[in-house]
């Protein structure tokens, strides 16, 4: 990749330089005094005969070099109009304002707005809590209740005769933006139930005719926040009332597994932060199925874990045998990692021996013990599952030294097995240590009674009536349909969404005392609307605000990338939501910004990073400040980064809006749809405008309601007023009767406040055909990397930006697909605004041109003198470069060839050809390295 200088001299030297960003760097300027000689290497026998050798002087290729420099700065600089565009912002300078940006501020006023924004949401839940428990208060159970009501899974179904069938009935849906253009019903909700949990149960029909009332509450609710996405209630009993309603799709095999009270915010919500040992019986009466049934509740114990809970597993017959012994006396947090880790473990355990439950016992309670005392682990309730098929030995003394009288720990119990002789026993441990007895006789009976544990664990929360609200981890709502389509974007780490989330408890006079938990109720937040409210603009090309929880996992970051590919298809990846901070921002060595951030304290720290662009490619090293700071009512911390030179400085214009206007309604002009210049997500109405539409309906004043961002739209007129000349210039360039250059595909430029101009000269089909794919994909909506996203401004403006303004970038996109003869160079280069000393990066400039234009430029520079001597040489030999195959009959076909290497691939640049013993269309075209000055060429 190269960079060239945008102003020729007639003394001018070329001077090739490696780019901090890996592109090729070559400036020009009749005061540098480094001469870098651009030459050909040829092979030191072209043809090895006895007496034919041809040599070239370095001083010619010296002569190429210059000469090749001045012809792509020339082509760089015409079609692009990088000069014109820098002239219009230098002659509006002594009119702008130059700001610089308070970072400590900035992250402050985000911190609030997310909270306000949040605080919200909670109202919400509250509002949906309160409903419920008051409609079960007024609710008397009716174990022969006959309730006709929607089944997600029924909707709109008829039986033969074209009748509606039982638990169907016709349940409109409609496409809407607001919830990713699913059919939904934003009047009513309705009820989706597990395969395995019996739809006319009388306890879903009295559960599900009780929460009818939640019907209103939650259209109230939409009303009153329309960014409000699913809200929901799920029952203690299994079902889940999904507002608003759709059609529940199930799996291939018809099977709905979806159990709401599987899901984190579920079970966060439902019980407190627990310490929990898992110990499993492994003695030789453990064989078969009822090895595989423990394994399985094992699981499912790990299931119904998260980030605040911590865990350990333990293995008894003779002796006890920790599964991990790296976690040997200790309590570990129970993210996704450890738990799948466990799983793994858990699978490889095999039956010997006698079991003795006595070690095992003292062990668990040691481990809770010392967490306890030491002021480790949850700090909150801790518990021993047990697994057994029966206890054979005196164990009461474990009981009285360790948990008797306090019984602090709980000891729930699974009997596995069809034998019950060993019930009594197994029931008295559980009974006698505040627990809970089940007995697990087939795999199907192990996912509810696991669950008991966690009404049992909620009884507390539920007779003192604490409603915490909860916030989970972020994660990948794969369980409703269609959402697999919206996994193919680059701003991946946006596709993620949390859950906040509230307990119902009954507030009956006669249960109270039990503590029954009703259920849960919460609500989606997906983060994309969160990271909203941290607009790109504000933060510069190579800023970017991040989200994280006090356990120190990424709620959103630009690098976080939880997504794989398998196939064609993109799926999350296993850890998707346990990625710590400190792996994406790895400089922090010393994690002093993670650890103030888990902390929940405000400040800032500098560092010197190395970021990333082009999906990893190629790295750039900057200098970036951090602030941050917590979002309060919230597990959350905010981060945002403003880079040295890109992110303190911001200028503002101001231009009429009737002028403004008039030029950002142009053809060539576009605005960043994933921005909110207006906000169109609040009145239904407005949720089909694109952006640009939105703000023209604004400033027309044909839909002055709308909520816009007066800062933005002011700077997004300000550009376009400044960049209109630049369409007529490109269009002049058409129209010129001379013609074009071969090859030119398009112009395109992009500025600070997310507008786009891009022309596409005419006639490329004809001119370039095996590059036009690329040419309708590069700009496009599809290519995310080349387009204003809330992930990330344009590879092309981003690399620009680490270059002097003036100095074009020259580099080849990355595609996995193109083939090498179709390829395209991207040639771009800064613009800037300098006030006083202040300068800040108000956009970048660029054209796109076929590769094999920059060759044919090369060839002709390159071009032998008919007199070489080849005289000696057997057979004909042409003289001039392009003269790709070359006959030299006494060896063998042979040919030479030009190379552009990708900057990724070589250190930088010099220019080689070399005698290969294959055909050329085996080989790329062009092909360009680079090597330090030196006087004597080199086979």
């Amino acid at each position: 990749m190269l960079s060239v200088g945008s102003s020729v001299g007639s003394s001018a030297a070329v001077v090739m330089r490696r780019g901090n960003a890996g592109g090729w760097n070559v400036g020009v300027g009749a005061r540098m005094t480094w001469i870098i000689t651009l030459w050909i290497i040829w092979s030191s026998w072209l043809c090895f005969t006895a007496n034919a050798q041809m040599k070239i002087p370095p001083e010619t290729v010296q002569q190429w070099a210059v000469s090749y420099g001045k012809q792509i700065i020339s082509l760089s600089t015409k079609y692009s109009g990088a000069l014109l565009l820098q002239k219009k912002y230098k002659d509006i300078e002594p009119t702008v304002k130059m700001e610089e940006v308070d970072g400590e501020e900035l992250v402050k006023k985000f911190a609030e707005e997310m909270e306000g924004m949040l605080g919200r949401k909670m109202k919400s839940v509250k509002r949906l809590a309160e409903a419920a428990e008051d409609a079960d208060l007024y609710h008397e159970f009716n174990a022969t209740l006959e309730f006709d009501y929607y089944n997600s899974m029924l909707i709109n179904s008829v039986d033969k005769d074209g009748n509606p069938i039982e638990l169907g009935g016709e349940f409109p849906l409609e496409e809407n933006e607001h919830f990713n253009k699913l059919q939904v019903n934003t009047l009513q909700s309705d009820i989706q139930v597990p395969t395995n949990v019996y739809n006319k149960d009388p306890g879903i029909l009295n559960g599900v005719y009780m929460s009818e009332a939640l019907n209103d509450v939650f259209v109230d609710n939409f009303q009153k926040d329309p960014t409000l996405t699913w809200q929901y209630f799920g029952s203690a009993t299994g079902f889940f009332r999904l507002y608003p309603g759709i059609a529940w799709t199930p799996d291939e095999n018809g099977v709905v597994t979806f159990d709401c009270r599987n899901r984190n915010w579920y079970i966060q919500a439902a019980t407190s932060p627990k310490d929990i040992i898992i110990v499993v019986d492994v003695s030789g009466s453990m064989k078969g199925l009822r090895l595989t049934i423990a394994k399985h509740t094992i699981n499912t114990i790990l299931d119904t874990l998260g980030e605040n809970d911590f865990v350990n597993v333990i293995a008894y017959s003779d002796y006890v045998q920790y599964v991990e012994p790296c976690f040997k006396g200790t309590l570990v947090q129970a993210d996704l990692d450890n738990r799948e880790h466990f799983k793994l473990l858990v699978e490889e355990l095999q039956v010997k021996g006698e079991g003795k439950v006595k070690k095992a016992m003292k062990e668990s309670f040691k481990i809770l013990n010392e967490a306890a005392s030491l002021g480790q682990g949850s700090l909150c309730n801790q518990a021993i599952m047990l697994i057994t098929d029966g206890a054979m030995e005196d164990y009461e003394e474990v009981f009285q030294e360790f948990n008797w009288p306090e019984r602090r720990v709980r000891v729930f119990t699974y009997l596995i097995g069809r034998e019950v002789t060993f019930a009594d026993t197994v029931k008295w441990i559980a009974c006698n240590n505040k627990g809970y007895y089940t007995h697990v006789s087939t795999l199907a009976d192990v996912q509810e009674n696991v669950m008991e544990y966690l009404h049992v664990l909620s009884r507390p929360m539920v007779i003192n009536h604490d409603h915490d609200i909860i916030w989970t981890e972020a994660y990948m709502d794969s369980a409703l349909p269609n959402t697999a389509e919206l996994f193919n974007t680059q701003a991946q780490s946006l596709l993620l969404m949390t859950s906040v989330a509230m307990p119902v408890f009954s507030k009956k006079k006669e249960t109270l005392s039990h503590g029954i938990l009703l259920g849960v109720v919460g609500t989606d937040v997906p983060l994309r609307e969160l990271m909203r409210l941290a607009p790109r603009y504000k933060l510069g090309v190579h800023g970017y605000a991040f989200l994280n929880t006090n356990n120190g996992y990424i709620l959103a970051h630009p690098a976080l990338r939880p997504l794989y590919k398998e196939g064609k298809k993109l799926k999350p990846k296993p850890n998707y939501n346990s990625v710590d901070l400190a792996e994406v921002e790895w400089e922090d060595t010393d994690e002093t910004l993670r650890t103030a951030m888990v902390k929940g304290e405000t400040g800032t720290l500098s560092l010197d990073v190395r970021a990333t662009v082009e999906k990893g490619r190629r790295v750039m090293f900057l200098k970036n400040d951090y602030f941050y700071t917590t979002i309060n009512e919230t597990p959350f911390s905010l981060g945002m980064v403003l880079t040295r030179g890109h992110g303190e400085y911001i200028f503002m214009g101001n231009v009429s809006v009737k002028e403004g206007l008039n030029d950002l309604m142009q053809p060539d002009v576009s605005i960043a749809n994933e921005w909110t210049y207006c906000e169109t997500d609040i009145d239904p109405h407005h949720r089909k405008l694109t952006q640009l539409q939105a703000v023209f309906r604004y400033l027309t004043g044909k839909e002055p309601d709308l909520e816009c961002d007066e800062e933005l739209l002011r700077q997004t007129l300000f550009d376009a007023v400044v960049t209109a000349p630049m369409e007529a210039y490109w269009t002049a360039l058409m129209l010129n009767p001379s013609g074009m250059d071969e090859g030119v595909e398009t112009a395109f430029l992009g500025t600070r406040s997310g507008l786009m101009r891009v022309s596409r000269y005419v006639g490329i089909e004809k001119r370039v055909a095996k590059p036009k794919v690329f040419s309708k994909k590069f700009l496009s909506p599809s290519d995310k990397e080349n387009i204003f996203t809330m992930d990330h401004f344009p590879v092309w403006y981003r690399r620009a930006a680490e270059y002097p303004a003036g100095k074009f970038l020259y580099y080849i996109p990355k595609e996995d697909t193109r083939e090498a003869s179709g390829r395209m160079v991207i040639a771009t280069t800064a613009v800037t605004v300098t006030v006083g000393k202040k300068t800040a990066v108000a956009g970048a400039i660029g054209v796109q041109m076929a590769l094999d234009l920059l060759e044919t430029r090369f060839w002709a520079t390159a071009k032998q003198p008919n007199d070489t001597d080849c005289s000696n040489t057997e057979g004909d030999l042409s003289a001039t470069c392009e003269a790709m195959l070359m006959s030299c009959p006494s060896i063998h076909p042979t040919s030479t060839h030009l190379y552009l290497y990708p900057a990724d691939e070589l250190s930088s640049i010099h220019l080689t050809s070399t005698l290969y013993p294959y055909p050329a269309n085996e080989l790329s075209s062009i092909h360009l390295t680079s090597m330090s000055t030196s006087t004597q060429l080199k086979s």
